[in-house]
C-alpha cells in the first residue's frame, strides 16, 4: 500500500515533460516560485558534501542579451562551411518565450578525492530536482545541451575555471502545449535482479 507522499512524487516524476523554449508562451514565473525551485536543487545528493552545482540565472533584459550572445558565439566559433543562419537565428530566438534561463554548471571543488563523474552526477541530480520542482508548480522546462553549451567559447564567456563544466541550458516558462509521455521499452528490460 502506497502512502500519499509516494503518489504525489510518482505523479510529478511521471508527468515531467521536456517543453522546447519555442513552445513556451512568454508568461513570467513569480520570483518566489523560482527561488523555491532553486532551493530544491540545493538538496541534491552530493559525495563529501561538495555541492558542486552552480546556476547562472538570466531573466528580463539579461535573457534577451544572452540570446544575442549565444547566437554571436555560434557564428564566431563555427567554421564557415558548417555554420548557417537558421541555426544562428534559432539560438537568437530561443529565449523569446521563456521566462528564465538557468545555465547549469558543475564547479569543480578542491577535493581531488571526489571523482569528476560524481560531481557531474550530483549536478545532474540538482538539475532533475529543478525539473521536478518546476513540474510540480505547473512550470514547463527544457534541459538543452545544444548550441554552444559544451564549446569552450561559452565557458570562457561565463568566466568559468578550467575544471568547471557547463552541463546544460535550462529554459523555464509556461506552455499551452499538452504532451503525453512515453518510453521506448519497459523497466524490466533495464533491470537485472539477482536473488
Amino acid at each position: 500500500m502506497h502512502n500519499n507522499t509516494f503518489e504525489i512524487v510518482r505523479a510529478v516524476i511521471r508527468n515531467r515533460r521536456s517543453t522546447k523554449a519555442a513552445a513556451m508562451n512568454g508568461q513570467l514565473i513569480a520570483e518566489s516560485e523560482l527561488e523555491e525551485i532553486l532551493e530544491l536543487a540545493h538538496w541534491a545528493p552530493t559525495h563529501g558534501r561538495t555541492e558542486p552545482w552552480h546556476f547562472i540565472v538570466y531573466e528580463g533584459a539579461a535573457l534577451k542579451q544572452f540570446g544575442q550572445t549565444h547566437a554571436a558565439l555560434y557564428w564566431q566559433h563555427t567554421p564557415e562551411e558548417k555554420r548557417n543562419e537558421a541555426s544562428r537565428d534559432k539560438l537568437l530566438h530561443a529565449v523569446d518565450k521563456a521566462s528564465h534561463l538557468l545555465i547549469a554548471v558543475m564547479k569543480r571543488g578542491a577535493n581531488p578525492k571526489i571523482p569528476v563523474l560524481e560531481e557531474i552526477a550530483a549536478c545532474s541530480a540538482a538539475i532533475e530536482n529543478i525539473l521536478l520542482g518546476a513540474t510540480a508548480l505547473g512550470i514547463a522546462s527544457f534541459w538543452n545541451s545544444g548550441g554552444m553549451t559544451h564549446h569552450p567559447a561559452l565557458k570562457e564567456y561565463l568566466e568559468l575555471a578550467t575544471d568547471d563544466i557547463v552541463l546544460g541550458l535550462i529554459y523555464l516558462g509556461y506552455t499551452d502545449e499538452i504532451k503525453e509521455g512515453k518510453r521506448n521499452t519497459v523497466i524490466e528490460d533495464k533491470v537485472t535482479r539477482l536473488k
